[in-house]
């Protein structure tokens, strides 16, 4: 009996900490002057357009779903389906989806450039398709759903495009990646050898297109995005659950037995259709790739413990490279040898950038999944930065000066959500 008051009686300790250390970070959270700033900023940002942001003239799909919540705050619901019906427009006869649109007067066609896709459909747009990554199709579906949930206007799903509706429209866009990227030996979509969610391939010195010298993989990064997208598609269109469920299952233990490095704790950077491109004496594993672990959590393949690893491997290596956030693409980089894209030097663009794009999609998660504490502590380097620089920036040096664009959408709409999320959390708490 006496154990048994003592075990009470801690119990009731510990809850009564944990009470006040929630109360305390609830009251740091909604006290925190530097979140306003940034939510507006964010707002005022995306008020201005729907590219992904200055010096870019393409609407992208990857991007648009990651900032398309943001605009319905600023946006009405017929502008935002416009958007969206663009891309539906465009799609491809075997279902696949287009990268970008760019209104018809300013194509520019050049020898090497992208290849132009118009459709008698599309009266104002023309769009283009990067083949080396195979996330196009997943990001629309999931942009839809978001499209949806956000707006009430689940009526977009029976408008007709051409002879099909856009529910129709979607599962042609999944059955797209079964027929054209799907990988019989592994049970997986697969695509080019790129770094992480990067939609540049090593084997050319632009990298956007398949060649003859592509080596196709499987990654983490599409397959977390198709089972996101799928979970997304099911809900919003029940009646396709019994011919997706199953695929979707199947994706998910298949991902878990052939990308995640148990030892290690880890997903394997790319698991090789054939051969791997590079020398027998380079450890590819070596690399953790920070965006995909953030979208996988997302997709739900890890647990608790499993998150709370990766949180701190990505922590370590913020510390190890100097990185101003947990955004740092994937560490350690790419040699300088492993892409022809003079970009992707080690801890340039893709290859160790970091990119608040994938960080606050991180913090999101762990918001998600009851790390109240290390998101906020996280997401605070990515906020500052913001207000320091005057913009949010596409993406970071390792010594954490920005590049790129300084209107970039996507991180003003991740950062928007994380810190809704955030401030969500601590007004329950209050």
């Amino acid at each position: 009996m006496k154990k048994y008051v003592i075990l009470v009686l801690s119990l009731l300790l510990c809850a009564c900490a944990e009470d006040k250390a929630n109360r305390e970070l609830a009251g740091k959270i909604l006290a925190d002057d530097t979140f306003q700033q940034v939510k507006e900023k964010a707002l005022e940002v995306v008020k201005t357009g729907f590219n992904a942001g200055d010096g870019y003239g393409e609407v992208w799909i990857r991007d648009y779903n990651t900032f398309i919540e943001l605009s319905a705050e600023v946006f009405d619901a017929q502008t935002l389906k416009e958007n969206l019906l663009v891309f539906f427009r465009l799609q491809g006869n075997d279902g696949n989806i287009i990268d970008g649109f760019i209104p018809k007067g300013k194509v520019v066609e050049t020898k090497g450039g992208y290849q132009y896709i118009c459709s008698e459909l599309e009266p104002d747009y023309c769009g283009h398709k990067n083949t080396v990554e195979t996330d196009h199709e997943s990001s629309l579906v999931q942009a839809v759903y978001k499209y949806v949930k956000k707006t009430g206007d689940a009526d977009l799903l029976q408008e007709k495009v051409g002879d099909l509706t856009v529910a129709l429209r979607l599962e042609l866009a999944m059955e797209f990646l079964m027929a054209n990227r799907w990988s019989d030996k592994f049970g997986l979509i697969y695509g080019a050898t790129t770094a992480d969610w990067g939609d540049v391939q090593h084997s050319h010195p632009w990298g956007v297109f398949i060649t003859e010298d592509t080596h196709y993989c499987v990654d983490i990064y599409d397959n977390a995005m198709m089972l996101i997208a799928l979970d997304n598609l099911m809900e919003l269109v029940p009646e396709t659950r019994e011919r997706w469920e199953p695929v979707r299952k199947g994706i998910a233990k298949r991902a878990m037995e052939v990308l995640w490095d148990e030892e290690n704790q880890k997903f394997i950077p790319h698991v090789y259709l054939q051969q791997s491109p590079y020398p027998a004496d380079f450890n590819e594993n070596e690399i953790y790739y920070h965006g995909g672990t953030a979208v996988a959590i997302e997709a739900g393949l890890l647990n608790r413990d499993q998150i709370k690893v990766s949180l701190d491997k990505m922590i370590a290596n913020v510390k190890a490279s100097g990185a101003g956030s947990i955004g740092l693409t994937l560490y350690p980089p790419y040699p300088d040898w492993a892409f022809e894209n003079k970009g992707m030097y080690p801890y340039g663009y893709q290859n160790g950038g970091d990119w608040t794009w994938f960080g606050g999609r991180m913090i999101q998660q762990l918001a998600k999944n009851g790390f109240m504490e290390e998101a906020y502590t996280q997401l605070l380097p990515m906020t500052r930065r913001v207000i320091d620089n005057n913009g949010f920036f596409e993406w970071y040096t390792v010594d954490n000066k920005p590049e790129g664009s300084g209107t970039f959408r996507g991180s003003a709409g991740v950062l928007y959500k994380a810190i809704e999320m955030l401030e969500e959390w601590a007004k329950t708490i209050e």
